[in-house]
């Protein structure tokens, strides 16, 4: 399984990608629902985790590209809920992740290819909410002295 893929020739499907399984929120019907989402982890993302941040990740799975990325497809990992969603945008943000262990092969190490990995500081404290928007008003603003930019 040597392929490249059409968006990324520098990639293969054996090459190194570490997915995980965040638990998100949307909200709905003024109400929070909670969902599992799938997506992938860039090397600096889980070089934070692993040394003890609270994430929303419950797991971690080491695989290759090829393994959950079939033909532009994403695959669902084993041991993965098969309620599961895929987060947007999943085949160019795999591509992204798998290129950032490409540049630091020494990130591979906190998972060994295979495994998965479950032993994360797992908080939702502070929600995921994939679906909000952010409405600026003009009370916002921070309001300055007069003379905040003048020369005194």
């Amino acid at each position: 399984m040597t392929t490249a893929y059409p968006n990324a020739p520098d990639l293969s499907a054996d090459d190194y990608l570490v997915v995980g399984l965040a638990t998100c929120f949307i909200k709905g019907d003024g109400e929070v629902h909670e969902v599992k989402v799938v997506e992938p982890i860039p090397s600096a993302a889980l070089q934070a985790i692993v040394q003890g941040i609270p994430t929303s990740y419950d797991r971690a799975y080491a695989t290759t590209l090829g393994t959950v990325l079939l033909d532009e497809v994403p695959q669902l990992p084993p041991n993965f809920p098969p309620e599961s969603q895929f987060c947007d945008e999943f085949a160019f943000r795999a591509i992204a992740a798998a290129r950032t262990y490409k540049n630091r092969p020494v990130a591979k190490e906190h998972i060994p290819q295979g495994t998965t990995k479950t032993d994360f500081t797992f908080s939702v404290e502070r929600k995921r909410v994939l679906n909000s928007e952010r409405i600026i008003k003009t009370e916002d603003n921070v309001k300055q002295h007069a003379y905040t930019h003048q020369t005194l």
